[in-house]
């Protein structure tokens, strides 16, 4: 199988979940044996199309452009057997390059009017052109943030160019994060499962697709966190790529937003095979108590004070939020007494040794 890829993202340097989604269900493709051509928009030069019709008449087949569109990517398509199209939601839809592209396909069609079994005005093709998949995450987690688009490429697909998959993925951002590690190593799998599929059998399994969109975040928590970086971006006058680049940490605001957060940058397996309770007591800008229970490689949260503790730390709130966005210097902070360990500090080290990566 001949497949073209075509990725839409705007974003390179590894930030693109878009890529990221499409790098494994190519991956999946090839190893089923397909023979897979990636193309990403943004490296290539395409211009608009500007509606001449020289593709109808003049020429007919052939684009008035003499660009990257006309002399490579176009032909390349038209000896496909099948077209992935990858694309970030843009507005409920398609982004501007992707849209940019679609419109440049226009010399395969044909300007004459026919009646297809619904009796509704087609133009014909000029030829064959490749089945289509369609790829496309957003940072929402509501899987009804693709229904605008899926119903736009339903309406508007050639009836003898079948749409044979739709892969959608919400919630995508979270993909990168250290809190759904797991989850987001079985959606990828699943994405190259997919490819394999797609080359076998020309359609992904329920099954698969079922892992591909599984709901991953909790709405309530995704907001909060969501929240939690934007207002951290804002008030640092820094851009998510400059966050990101920075390895910077969103500042909780508030006990619940901490408790939240923090379990990202404890190493669970520091515990082994014993229950370790770690328990905090603010003072400050937020005056209260929260724990953790580090056990089985698994971190619970709770509000309020454990009766046994193993370790227990005294802080005004916003020195930790300073140590923990490495805005201050932790163990500068405790020589200087700013806060106060009670407990085994050599378990404290082992907890904290992930410090650096409260945002994998």
């Amino acid at each position: 199988m001949n497949v073209i890829a075509v990725n839409s993202s705007p974003r390179g340097g590894g930030r693109s979940k878009t890529e990221l989604m499409l790098n494994h269900l190519v991956e999946g493709m090839r190893a089923a044996g397909a023979e897979v051509d990636t193309v990403n928009l943004r490296e290539k030069k395409i211009k608009n199309c500007i509606g001449c019709f020289t593709c109808w008449t003049k020429t007919p087949g052939q684009c008035i452009h003499k660009d990257d569109m006309t002399t490579e990517i176009y032909p390349k398509w038209l000896a496909a057997d099948l077209a992935v199209y990858a694309t970030p939601l843009y507005f409920h839809t398609m982004n501007s390059a992707m849209s940019t592209f679609k419109e440049r396909t226009l010399p395969a069609v044909q300007p004459f009017f026919e009646k297809d079994t619904a009796g509704n005005t087609f133009h014909p093709l000029r030829h064959k052109i490749p089945a289509t998949v369609w790829l496309s995450v957003c940072g929402f987690p509501e899987a009804s943030e693709f229904d605008a688009l899926s119903d736009y490429l339903n309406r508007t697909r050639h009836q003898d160019a079948p749409i044979v998959a739709e892969i959608y993925r919400t919630a995508a951002e979270n993909m990168t994060t250290a809190f759904y590690e797991d989850e987001a190593r079985d959606i990828l799998d699943a994405t190259t499962r997919a490819g394999r599929e797609l080359v076998e059998t020309l359609t992904i399994s329920a099954e698969t697709l079922g892992r591909i969109t599984q709901p991953f975040v909790d709405p309530t928590a995704f907001a909060q966190m969501g929240n939690l970086f934007w207002k951290t971006c804002i008030a640092e006058g820094v851009t998510p790529k400059k966050f990101d680049e920075e390895n910077m940490v969103p500042r909780p605001d508030s006990l619940e937003t901490f408790m939240l957060l923090f379990p990202a940058g404890l190493n669970a397996e520091a515990a082994g095979n014993r229950k370790v309770i770690l328990q905090f007591h603010f003072s400050g800008q937020v005056d209260g108590t929260c724990y953790f229970e580090v056990a089985s490689n698994r971190i619970d949260a709770r509000e309020g004070t454990s009766a046994n503790p193993d370790l227990t730390i005294e802080t005004p709130f916003d020195v930790w939020m300073d140590i923990m966005t490495r805005k201050a210097d932790g163990q500068q902070m405790f020589l200087d007494q700013k806060y106060r360990v009670t407990g085994d500090l050599a378990l404290m080290i082992a907890l904290f040794k992930r410090d650096e990566g409260h945002r994998d």
